[in-house]
């Protein structure tokens, strides 16, 4: 691209994460943008912390979640290629897991791709409600988190490798197995093996570690609150149950390091982290669904899926496209590059609010798309907006507010003081058409339609009625 177009590209990215930014109230993001063995662009947005107003930056440490999945995958790898194990062998040869079908036992492959059949647990993230409400269930031992895990036989769903399930459980599972194998933490093996090689010096699992750094994140919740949004700041949950599925700590500067090693088939800077041949093993397709293009609302392409610690989508606007997201609820943060184009994007924030199609948007820009094409979800906030906002029928007789939440419209009346809330239900995923419906009685069913005239008016009809917008 031509400094010009990159200038405009530029611009353009950075007004679509501010207006991201104010809409899901995000206090602070980093992003990195990567093209071939280089940093091209990075920057911080508004606040790594709010009540002292310090500047992000492109070196800020933030809680990088379920990003970390992809490291933990890459030790397995790496044991694998000493010879130390092999992704075929069942978990129970290494660990004390007991889970499995008779004839069909869990492998170190199925971990890894998420299809070992056996739904979300918990044991992971039940140590994460110790900071905001405290759980009865045995916790705080190996001992405690295998009995647990090895008392769901019955929530097995399916054979292994029939169904997919994503389970940090099992991802928990792997760097225990990672620290019996090597004979190290699974925070010291990822430092030494894998953050050190990649000049990822910053980067960390543990809070004493993490605190003697000065650009660091604050952690923020967001919350509903009396019919507003709260923004509340809240310690970041350190848990050794979380490390290996989602307790790494970096910026998006070391995350550009690993992207490239990971787009030049293992070698960064000379250095080879993993053999090309496993390293592509990674990037590979290794259970096919069609989830993350509903989460991430992608348009219908070519296959996708998981592979061992990356999400795979094999037609990303004519491309392979290989990604992960992680939210911790206090933080998030995105990877996603394209090998064939070898460009890439590493981003992250401090509220947990995971805007996956705005960094996915970025790498859509740096292809020379139009993000807001490209994506319905863009298109389909412009349209919520236009129709929120308050209600009323002829002279004022009956009145009401189209408010919206977590996505969805809601109507929102008040009549002899007895107050009611009904989901809208659009007729199409995109709400094109403006269409939707009420169910107010079980089995019932009320037509809703919006209509938006050149001008910007917008009406509202529902069965009979006819309802004006008359403001925000």
């Amino acid at each position: 691209m031509t400094s010009e177009t990159q200038e405009d590209m530029i611009d353009k990215l950075e007004n679509m994460i501010a207006t991201a930014m104010v809409q899901m109230k995000i206090p602070g993001l980093s992003l990195a943008l990567i093209k071939d063995d280089r940093v091209i662009y990075a920057r911080g947005f508004g606040a790594r912390n709010l009540s002292d107003n310090i500047p992000s930056t492109a070196n800020t440490l933030y809680g990088v979640g379920s990003v970390t999945k992809s490291f933990t995958a890459l030790g397995i790898m790496q044991l694998a290629e000493q010879g130390k194990l092999d992704v075929q062998d069942p978990v129970s040869k290494y660990a004390p897991f007991k889970l499995g079908l008779e004839g069909h036992p869990i492998k170190i492959h199925h971990l890894l791709s998420h299809s070992s059949g056996i739904p979300a647990i918990g044991a992971s993230t039940l140590p994460l409600r110790f900071g905001m409400e405290h759980s009865w269930i045995p916790m705080s031992s190996w001992e405690d988190f295998f009995l647990h895990v090895n008392g769901a036989q019955e929530e097995i769903a399916a054979e292994p490798g029939k169904r997919f399930f994503y389970n940090n459980t099992c991802y928990t599972i792997l760097g225990k197995i990672i620290e019996l194998i090597s004979g190290m933490k699974y925070e010291e093996y990822v430092k030494e093996m894998i953050l050190k090689p990649l000049k990822m010096t910053r980067s960390t699992f543990v809070k004493e570690e993490f605190v003697k750094e000065e650009d660091i994140m604050s952690s923020y919740l967001i919350r509903p609150k009396e019919g507003k949004v709260s923004v509340e700041d809240t310690d970041f949950p350190f848990y050794r149950f979380v490390y290996a599925p989602g307790g790494l700590m970096s910026s998006v500067m070391e995350l550009s390091n690993y992207l490239i090693a990971n787009m030049n088939g293992g070698v960064f800077e000379g250095t080879k982290i993993l053999d090309s041949s496993l390293m592509e093993e990674m990037h590979k397709i290794q259970i096919e669904t069609d989830i993350f293009k509903d989460i991430y609302g992608m348009k219908d392409g070519g296959r996708s899926g998981y592979g061992y610690g990356w999400i795979i989508d094999e037609d990303f606007l004519g491309h392979k496209l290989v990604s992960h997201g992680g939210n911790i609820g206090v933080a998030s943060a995105h990877l996603a590059f394209i090998p064939d184009l070898k460009i890439g994007i590493a981003a992250a924030e401090n509220a947990g609010q995971g805007p996956v199609p705005i960094f996915t948007g970025a790498l859509m820009a740096m292809m020379g798309k139009d993000p807001e094409k490209e994506i319905p979800l863009f298109e389909v906030r412009k349209r919520l907006s236009k129709l929120t906002g308050k209600y009323a029928t002829y002279k004022n007789i009956s009145k009401g507010s189209v408010v919206e939440k977590n996505g969805l419209l809601y109507l929102e009346s008040k009549m002899d003081d007895v107050e009611t809330s009904y989901p809208l239900i659009p007729e199409t995923p995109t709400m094109e058409n403006y269409r939707f419906y009420m169910v107010p009685l079980p089995g019932g069913r009320i037509p809703v339609e919006f209509t938006v005239d050149e001008s910007g008016k917008v009406d509202l009809y529902i069965e009979r009625n006819r309802y004006h917008r008359i403001g925000d």
